[in-house]
């Protein structure tokens, strides 16, 4: 409550969430699969269990989907870092957290941002203005949407992150989807304690970055987590050892890891 002090007024607006309700509530759409905020808004109201885990009595009403919305944009993220770094702290002294052997793997995930929405990088030109301007060159004075398909179904690395960005989310990168369809997205990266379960560091990727280009900070923010959570514990613990799947495998990988003293099993 302490850190969250600052984007609170003591007498504006309707009540807020308190910090430990919304926290919870995060937990709840983490652990239960909900990735909208109306989706964990409901959860919370249907279940009396989840209720009374946010700190609401039986005739109490829980937090609406608008003021979660509002709080999340509210609080900065360098202060949800910081609560995830004291609740890895809580786990620490709980012995929850052991921090030997890490499992890292990532996902990619839809941007909130449409391919129609594209841009050149060099002229701001829209995609289908581009098409058009290409068609025009090609000696098609006024070309016809079919004129457009036909001329884009035969273009090679049409859709190029060095040519093309969402001018809402210039993070965003086009990529393929693992059920084959394009769109601009991002890759969250996970860092998980195998000892128990717990996850220690997220890292956000460009979509287009390949797992052996991302692995070694993602692992640097996952040792820097587990040492600071340990930082009171008399047996400090350091990460020895890195599990990952096929998709991380390289030389220099294997090299980068073995150079700070990790053992790799891929």
């Amino acid at each position: 409550e302490g850190l969250c002090q600052k984007f609170y007024h003591d007498s504006l607006g309707r009540p807020g969430i308190p910090p430990g309700g919304y926290f919870r509530m995060l937990l709840i759409g983490y652990f239960e699969g909900l990735d909208s905020e109306r989706g964990i808004a409901w959860r919370c109201a249907d279940s009396r269990t989840l209720s009374q885990f946010l700190g609401y009595g039986p005739t109490d009403t829980t937090p609406d989907h608008s003021s979660l919305s509002v709080i999340r944009n509210r609080i900065d993220l360098e202060t949800h870092q910081e609560v995830f770094a004291w609740v890895l702290k809580l786990l620490a002294a709980e012995g929850l957290l052991k921090g030997k052997t890490i499992g890292i793997d990532a996902t990619t995930l839809e941007a909130n941002a449409a391919m129609r929405s594209i841009v050149r990088k060099d002229t701001g030109e829209g995609y289908q203005e581009f098409l058009t301007q290409l068609a025009k060159a090609s000696g098609i004075a006024t070309p016809t949407r079919e004129d457009l398909a036909k001329l884009d179904r035969k273009r090679k690395n049409k859709a190029s992150n060095e040519d093309w960005e969402n001018p809402h989310d210039p993070d965003a990168k086009i990529a393929k989807m693992k059920d084959g369809r394009t769109h601009l997205a991002h890759k969250a990266e996970h860092a998980v304690d195998l000892d128990s379960g717990a996850l220690v560091a997220v890292t956000l990727q460009g979509a287009d970055v390949g797992d052996t280009a991302s692995l070694v900070e993602t692992a640097i923010a996952a040792a820097e987590q587990v040492e600071a959570a340990h930082a009171t514990s008399a047996t400090p613990a350091e990460l020895a050892e890195i599990i990952a799947d096929k998709g991380y495998h390289s030389n220099q990988t294997l090299i980068d890891l073995a150079a700070v003293g990790v053992r790799s099993y891929i």
